[in-house]
């Protein structure tokens, strides 16, 4: 049974394009490469930022942002979120004016894909923060996670170049969201989240992308309390999850991974021996062509 809500679409033609190049043997080869564009956000008339981005759910990703440099509190009431395509303008719209100007000059630009920033208060915010009690991640889900979303057709599949944010419970990947920075994948949740009053209780986040400061404070911010990635660490997210009690897993392949942070949460009841180990390399489909 398909557990997921959203799911990347690779076929949508918006997403990636086509591009004739010449491989190691001097081959003509076309590749597929995903796209990037620009979105500014707005909140009422102020412009906060300009993020770079593959293009979907753009309402989402507006107020995924929005809510994670908070800006945007959980019971604020937005009255509209207008998305134009032909300015690539997302505008977010409360019935309380904003001013944000002294929060905007206070910025920190992350490492990472479309370079992200955190503002403001922020980082301080995290301190106050408090994740569910009582959340575990039993290795079992994990394993079957990994095995049911390595397989999903995705974007990443089929052109590289891309981070994949999965939102989980237990063992059934729910929102998969694809973009040229993880931090917009977790953003574009996060508004989903949003607009659907999902609660963060029993969730947590499965990654492609590196654990960094910011996926650190973004989880934390949206009280997910477990973050998985395949990919490894930042020393900064290892010491923000230690002090925030997030738990932290990375070099997550086929049966080996490594916990960081928040151990006692996990729940190891299944035999690693018995998970096969994953192939070294993923095969992208669709995006080799050698012609000629």
């Amino acid at each position: 049974m398909n557990s997921y809500q959203i799911m990347p679409n690779p076929d949508d033609p918006r997403l990636s394009r086509a591009v004739p190049g010449t491989d190691h043997r001097g081959r003509n080869v076309v590749i597929a490469v995903p796209e990037e564009r620009p979105l500014t956000i707005f909140l009422n008339g102020q412009e906060i930022v300009t993020v770079m981005t593959i293009g979907d759910y753009p309402e989402y990703l507006a107020l995924g942002y929005l809510a994670n440099q908070n800006m945007l509190a959980a019971d604020d009431k937005v009255t509209s979120v207008d998305y134009d395509a032909d300015v690539d303008t997302v505008v977010v719209r409360t019935p309380n004016e904003t001013n944000f100007e002294s929060k905007l000059r206070q910025k920190v630009v992350t490492s990472g894909c479309a370079q992200g920033t955190v503002f403001g208060d922020v980082m301080d915010s995290i301190e106050d923060a408090h994740l569910p009690e009582g959340a575990e991640l039993r290795t079992s889900w994990l394993y079957a996670l990994q095995k049911k979303i390595n397989k999903q057709p995705s974007l990443y599949l089929k052109a590289g170049a891309i981070h994949g944010c999965v939102l989980c419970e237990e063992d059934r990947p729910l929102v998969y969201m694809e973009d040229v920075g993880r931090h917009n994948a977790i953003d574009k949740i996060a508004g989903w989240m949003r607009v659907n009053q999902v609660l963060a209780e029993g969730k947590f986040f499965y990654t492609t992308g590196r654990l960094t400061s910011e996926m650190v404070i973004k989880s934390v911010l949206m009280g997910i309390p477990i973050i998985v990635s395949r990919s490894g660490f930042t020393a900064w997210g290892v010491e923000l999850a230690r002090a925030t009690g997030l738990t932290l897993i990375g070099r997550a392949k086929g049966k080996r991974f490594v916990c960081l942070s928040g151990v006692e949460r996990l729940v190891y009841d299944a035999n690693p021996d018995a998970v096969p180990t994953e192939a070294t390399h993923i095969q992208r489909k669709g995006s080799f062509e050698p012609h000629g």
